[in-house]
């Protein structure tokens, strides 16, 4: 077992240094506890655990210390055996750094391996000035501090107390007096023109003071105290200005600044600073002993220390994560620390930000975002002499500044001179923009607004209804369908759902990429009428999918049958093609069993059926996982072999992965076996689910990379891979703020920082591109799992049917705040369960390819058809840049009258084992071949349905494969083709009919199943089938569609240097592509002379 390392804390008294003490421990046990590789122990000076400094005020009201504690016994006492000791009531003595090792007061030495001294700063007292010592003069400081001054006030009662300092801690000060109650008159000195100097600018300062005024606080500006009088029990009495004034008082109490206390590192030989005390560290936090670091205000960075507790806490935090979190991540540095403050004192909201004082002393830090311009003509000995005679320029700084004396409110934003950046400012009174303005300071992100808008505001928008679009927008570039198209028959009354809108207008039947718009479009319409717009499932269910989502897990609904009987309308409906895709996608949510498994096989899109994607020629697409885009050479020839060995069209997508176009239903499993032979499984591209992690190269390989985005992207795709969710999801994982992954357009993504990473949600490319909004910042690697475990597992609940998660948040009540509040603060009280509901389902993992290739009855539906091994081609093959491609589609749909057709004779015909059907509530279903022709046929609920194979909309050949659905109401059934869902009725008086498209029709035939086993076709002699139906009729050729109008552009990149469309080598006798393979792998010319050398 491996020896846990000792972390030694030393802390002074209690400060603002015990915040950062208290956070750097309490961090490090935090990230530590996976690990588990260090023993914390903690010395501290003081006889109380860790408390809120900050709240020190609040103790007058109850004065209870333990009132104050940062965390309770219980929450020491629940660490594991070990890992955090605590020593109170001890001071440390010396230092040994040599033998790792300390002296403490009670005589006994505390072993280290690690040591951070966190020995704070003393409070300023002026020992120059007569009085300094005496009865009733204090500091602001410790609860000690406040015990004194409340058992002195109380032998004083009446009297005037004064505080001396006008900054943060004063004002401090004052309000703890007034808080006592005990003072006739509470009065504060400041020796500059106005309070606050160090964060505000003087009509900020005079605002202030005017505030302070009205509540009760004296305030003498531009006064120095020369003297404390006292009387003979040298008890102060009153003070003596530096002009000669006098003031009587009591009681005087000092906030005047701190003092570093390094006395502890100056007696052990550890460097500190000579001016100003504090000891030296470097941006590691390091001193100049090894394994020794200083954190708060007893440290020295850049000769420099600070009294606020902000970059206390930024230092225990890059401590924190360098011991724990740097063997995944680049350690952090400790940078210029951001000095914003936001208060609240005596009452006051007071904030500033950034360089505040950017148009006083000049900005510190302007945004990099122009090359250098020429040296102007101006410029020279004269301008220099100008330069002295009339000063230097004034700052590249514009203030824009808001004050309002009624309602006591004062901003001041400072921008660059093009108003494209902000810089940083002030508020007093109206503090609310603060959080939102922090962030633009810290990333100098340009802009996208103007200046004015900080303070006056934007119009602020609504509803995305389109209410901005005209009428004549087109909205459906596929079916040429306007706004008011759709807003008509919503008005008129012609359609009450977004169904019926579909039906009417083509809207969403194409590429369903308007379908965000359109159903706003239709929200908004049907609002404006008074109606009710419900978002039901389908007409099956009357509830929303996040309704169905809660219903089924709580109630352990395992089956359709049994979510129709429970939550359906009518409890033996078939469903739709609607809702059968959302219930298959909460059942893989929650319990991932097989897709292709019989109970969910008839729940499932056709990509799904068949575990890979179908293209336009029926043909489908395979792509492998390639975790993050790393890949082997290994795999790539896995690949390559594959491709070659099929005749699969190969491109790489948008998500770092190879995708193989072309793949025959039956030779899906040979492909998947070649392919999960050679080390591979699916990537579920063809589910709505995880795509990809996209990642850059991160620390890697790239000299600029701050975190290792490949490693994370790798963990975080391995994690979540195969998880079905209510619409595709994708990741991104960058190194650096330079974003190669595109981590900002995805569903999730990360940025690694300093510190971590930021984790960002909510965005998305595609046909209404959103992107994503920060979640949370910094986090170290160890917690980027747990957030992300509940954002996804909170969006599969609750996440509309197909809604992607860009839209989702943008419908949760309050955004991202909302979710910041869920998934960071568990407002819900839900976190716990969302994590243990996702480590169940990631817990369930296999490979969908695998599985099918090792189970035969799952193999079955992999034939094109189900009477005989035949195969035919449905669309013509187009060479293009060495690959083949499908021809184009036509234009226009084949608008025949297949249903009418008037056939010579039907007799019936033996066509496929009835046993190939399964009895399941959802339908199964065959395709046949009869001659030439493709006939799809379909057993539900006991009967039998047929139709020919094509869809004459853009005359692909797979209506076996749609989803089917019904109207118990009206006793209609139809299925849906997979490719554009056209709906055609398969029974009734209108079998045959499209119900979303009047143009189309398909043929209809009578089936039945006979004793012997058989499904029987009434049908026409083969040669008349054929001539109507036959597949070489319909197959689509070279031509037909629209040509894609490249000719022209070709004709101009013809002979144009280095631009080659085809696989030619630039070699002057290269091989080109082909050659080269063909020698790699030993084949065709050359054979024997090249051949692989691995």
């Amino acid at each position: 077992m491996t020896r846990k390392k000792t972390l030694l804390n030393i802390h002074g008294r209690q400060k603002k240094e015990e915040d950062c003490c208290r956070w750097a421990g309490e961090k490090l046990i935090k990230m530590d506890e996976k690990r588990r590789e260090y023993d914390v122990v903690v010395i501290g000076e003081e006889p109380h655990l860790a408390y809120n400094r900050v709240g020190l005020t609040s103790f007058f009201q109850h004065r209870k210390a333990e009132n104050l504690y940062l965390n309770p016994h219980e929450w020491y006492s629940g660490k594991p055996d070990g890992a955090l000791n605590y020593h109170l009531n001890t001071i440390v003595t010396e230092i040994h750094p040599a033998q790792k090792v300390v002296s403490t007061s009670r005589g006994d030495t505390v072993p280290y391996d690690i040591l951070v001294l966190a020995t704070g700063s003393d409070a300023l007292l002026p020992r120059h000035t007569p009085g300094h010592d005496a009865k009733g003069v204090f500091v602001y400081r410790t609860i000690d501090d406040l015990e004194k001054l409340i058992t002195y006030a109380d032998t004083c009662k009446g009297s005037t107390g004064a505080v001396v300092g006008g900054g943060l801690l004063g004002l401090e000060a004052a309000k703890a007096m007034m808080d006592l109650e005990t003072f006739g008159k509470v009065k504060l000195i400041e020796r500059n023109r106005w309070v606050l100097s160090r964060q505000l600018d003087a009509d900020a300062g005079g605002m202030v003071v005017d505030l302070v005024t009205k509540l009760g606080l004296e305030v003498l500006l531009s006064k120095r105290v020369g003297k404390i009088e006292v009387d003979q029990d040298n008890a102060v009495k009153g003070v003596v200005f530096e002009d000669g004034e006098k003031m009587d008082c009591k009681c005087l109490m000092f906030g005047i600044g701190i003092k570093a206390r390094d006395e502890l590192a100056r007696r052990s030989s550890i460097k500190c600073a000579d001016r100003g005390g504090g000891i030296v560290i470097d941006p590691s936090l390091m001193t100049s002993e090894k394994d020794i670091y200083a954190i708060g205000e007893c440290a020295s960075w850049e000769s420099q220390t600070y009294g606020l507790i902000a970059p206390g806490i930024e230092m225990a935090d890059v401590l924190a994560f360098n011991l724990t979190q740097a063997k995944v991540h680049s350690p952090r540095k400790f940078k210029r620390p951001d000095l914003s403050t936001k208060l609240k004192l005596l009452g006051v909201e007071v904030a500033s930000f950034g360089d505040f004082f950017a148009d006083r002393d000049g900005p510190k830090n302007l945004p990099v975002r122009r090359i250098a311009t020429k040296k102007s003509e101006g410029e020279g000995p004269q301008t220099m002499v100008k330069s002295i005679t009339d000063g230097p320029p004034p700052p590249p700084v514009k203030a824009l500044t808001y004050k309002d004396p009624f309602s006591a409110v004062y901003k001041k934003y400072l921008f660059t001179l093009d108003g494209k950046y902000l810089l940083g400012g002030m508020m007093i009174g109206d503090t609310k923009d603060y959080v939102k303005l922090v962030p633009m300071v810290k990333t100098q992100k340009q802009l996208e607004v103007p200046p004015s808008e900080f303070i006056i505001g934007a119009s602020k928008g609504g509803e995305d209804d389109a209410s901005d679009l005209t009428n004549d927008t087109q909205i459906c570039s596929c079916h040429n369908v306007t706004k008011g198209d759709v807003a008509k028959v919503v008005q008129d009354g012609t359609c009450k759902s977004i169904g019926d809108v579909k039906s009417c207008t083509k809207a969403g039947t194409g590429c369903g990429g308007c379908m965000p718009l359109v159903q706003s479009i239709f929200n908004a319409e049907m609002k404006a009428m008074g109606t009710e717009v419900l978002n039901h499932l389908c007409p099956h269910f009357a509830y929303s999918r996040a309704d169905l989502f809660n219903i089924i897990y709580v109630k352990k609904l395992k089956t359709f049958a049994d979510v129709m009987k429970e939550c359906g309308k009518q409890p033996d409906s078939v469903g739709c093609e609607a809702c059968k895709p959302a219930l298959a996608s909460i059942l893989a949510s929650l319990y991932n069993q097989h897709v292709v498994d019989k109970p969910l096989h008839g729940l499932q899109d056709t990509n799904d059926k068949f575990l890979a994607n179908i293209q336009r020629n029926g043909t489908f697409s395979v792509i492998p996982r390639v975790s993050a885009g790393e890949i082997t050479a290994d795999k790539l020839i896995v690949i390559g072999n594959v491709a070659k060995k099929y005749g699969l069209y190969c491109k790489i997508t948008g998500g770092q992965r190879i995708d193989m176009f072309g793949a025959k239903k039956q030779d899906l499993i040979s492909i998947w076996t070649e392919l999960v032979n050679g080390g591979m499984e699916s990537g579920h591209a063809y589910a709505k689910s995880l795509r990809t992690v996209k990642s850059c190269v991160g620390t890697t390989w790239c000299r600029f990379g701050i975190g290792d985005s490949v490693g994370m992207a790798v963990r975080l795709e391995e994690r979540y891979k195969s998880i079905r969710s209510p619409h595709k999801l994708k990741g991104g994982v960058s190194g650096c703020v330079r974003e190669c992954a595109e981590a900002q357009n995805k569903d999730f993504g990360l940025i690694a920082t300093e510190k971590g990473f930021n984790v960002f949600v909510g965005g998305n490319g595609g046909a209404k591109p959103r992107h994503s909004e920060l979640l949370a910042k910094d986090v170290p690697p160890d917690d980027v799992v747990p957030i992300l475990d509940r954002y996804l597992m909170f969006y599969m609940r609750t996440a509309d049917k197909l809604q992607r998660t860009a839209r989702w948040v943008e419908q949760l009540p309050g955004g991202i705040k909302y979710l910041r509040e869920v998934v960071l603060e568990d407002k819900l009280g839900i976190c716990a369960e969302l994590e243990k509901q996702m480590q169940e389902l990631i817990g369930t993992f296999f490979c969908e390819w695998t599985e099918v290739i090792n189970n035969p009855e799952r193999q079955k539906s992999f034939h094109q058809f189900g009477n005989t091994s035949d195969t035919l081609e449905t669309m013509e093959k187009v060479d293009e840049r060495g690959q083949q491609r499908p021809a184009y589609w036509p234009s226009d749909s084949v608008k025949e009258d297949f249903r009418g057709t008037q056939w010579s004779q039907l007799t019936w015909q033996p066509m496929i084992e009835a046993s190939k059907f399964a009895d399941i509530p959802t339908g199964s279903s065959n395709p046949v071949k009869r001659g030439d022709t493709q006939l799809a046929i379909f057993k539900i609920k006991g009967k039998w349905y047929a139709m020919q194979q094509m869809c004459p909309h853009k005359r692909t050949f797979a209506m076996s494969e749609g989803l089917i659905g019904d109207d118990m109401a009206s006793d209609k059934l139809w299925v849906s083709c997979p490719f554009h869902k056209r709906n055609f009725t398969l029974n009734g008086t209108e079998a045959g009919k499209c119900s979303n498209d009047a143009e189309v029709s398909v043929a209809t035939f009578p089936v039945e199943e006979r004793e012997d086993g058989w499904v029987y076709l009434k049908l026409p002699p083969v040669e008349e089938l054929d001539a109507r139906l036959g597949t070489s009729k319909w197959k689509v050729l070279k031509g037909e569609g629209k040509d894609p109008g490249f000719a022209r552009l070709d004709e101009k990149m013809k002979g144009l240097k280095g631009r080659k469309m085809y696989e030619a080598s630039h070699l002057a006798n290269g091989d080109g592509a082909k050659a080269a393979a063909n020698k790699i792998i030993g084949k065709g010319e050359g054979e024997g002379e090249g051949g692989m050398d691995w």
